[in-house]
């Protein structure tokens, strides 16, 4: 166990500097088990690779065989085209399968639109259960999602989690005092989904799915999950790495990742005032953003775990 700890510690350092790309590989069936979607799931060939498909019948998804109490999980996905309005593709954390009241989640969330409309991606952390409080984010992307592969990674720490869309940081989340236990803190699963959202996801529900254009195919390869297994009857028993630095993004990361949300960020719950007259605590609000419009996205947002 002791070489356990110092290995993950070595490589949440040797991540959060931008070497991610020397982990290895794990094929579907080393890491993952079919979730729901029957026959609309297909792991390909290779076995490395695996089609997730909506259809009139079902969605579909996947998820890992280990409990992770923080760590680095990446895949690369390749989304659907065309008219994709009403759809969702999701890659996140949770555990609400063995918390119902207070689960914990981390998510990347991929919502579709009507053609000729850019993907929009959304991330999102619940912890403890505090789904009254959403700490959503949308963004564009400098890229079409549907044309090629792009690495979408979820970087967890006891202190910090990143989102990075390729090798850039799009978002951080620091633990903060006032935080509590709304930060994740729960060993989680992970999970990937293919869904029908109709009822909220383009426009808050304007765009409905068009099964016409039916099966939408969401296509991933490259998984990495590399963090610190648990077994369930430990729980909270084991934490995998101690504190790391405060700081964990490079002052050129930093600048990459300002800049990708000054151009590209299209709604954040801390400049929300219709929803938080009071920001949460761990919002700082910047004085000359916090009037813009552009961070007000034509969003409805409902308490759900993603299936």
């Amino acid at each position: 166990m002791d070489h356990l700890l110092v290995l993950l510690l070595f490589s949440v350092f040797a991540l959060v500097c931008g070497s991610s790309r020397t982990l290895p590989i794990s094929s579907f069936d080393e890491g993952f088990s079919h979730l729901f979607g029957d026959n609309n799931l297909q792991v390909l060939k290779d076995g490395k690779s695996v089609h997730l498909s909506l259809d009139q019948r079902t969605g579909s998804g996947f998820l890992s065989h280990e409990l992770y109490l923080h760590g680095f999980f990446s895949a690369s996905i390749k989304l659907p085209a065309y008219y994709t309005a009403g759809v969702v593709v999701a890659f996140y954390m949770s555990n609400g399968d063995m918390y119902e009241k207070n689960h914990d989640e981390i998510d990347f969330e991929f919502l579709g639109n009507i053609k000729g409309k850019e993907w929009k991606i959304q991330t999102n952390i619940y912890g403890n259960g505090s789904t009254n409080v959403g700490r959503e984010e949308r963004y564009g992307l400098w890229f079409d999602p549907s044309n090629d592969f792009h690495q979408y990674t979820i970087l967890w720490t006891q202190d910090h989690i990143i989102f990075y869309v390729d090798d850039v940081a799009i978002r951080e989340i620091k633990r903060t005092e006032l935080m509590s236990g709304d930060f994740p803190s729960k060993p989680m699963t992970v999970y990937a989904t293919i869904w029908d959202a109709s009822e909220w996801a383009t426009n808050g529900g304007k765009y409905k799915v068009n099964y016409k254009y039916a099966p939408y195919v969401v296509e991933f390869t490259d998984f990495v999950l590399h963090g610190c297994a648990v077994e369930p009857i430990e729980l909270m028993s084991l934490q995998c790495e101690p504190q790391t630095r405060s700081d964990s993004l490079t002052s050129m990361e930093r600048a990459k990742m300002e800049s990708f949300r000054k151009k590209h960020m299209k709604y954040s719950y801390c400049h929300d005032k219709i929803r938080y007259k009071t920001p949460p605590s761990e919002c700082r609000m910047n004085p000359k953003e916090a009037n813009k419009p552009k961070y007000i996205d034509s969003v409805t947002f409902i308490e759900q775990i993603v299936p």
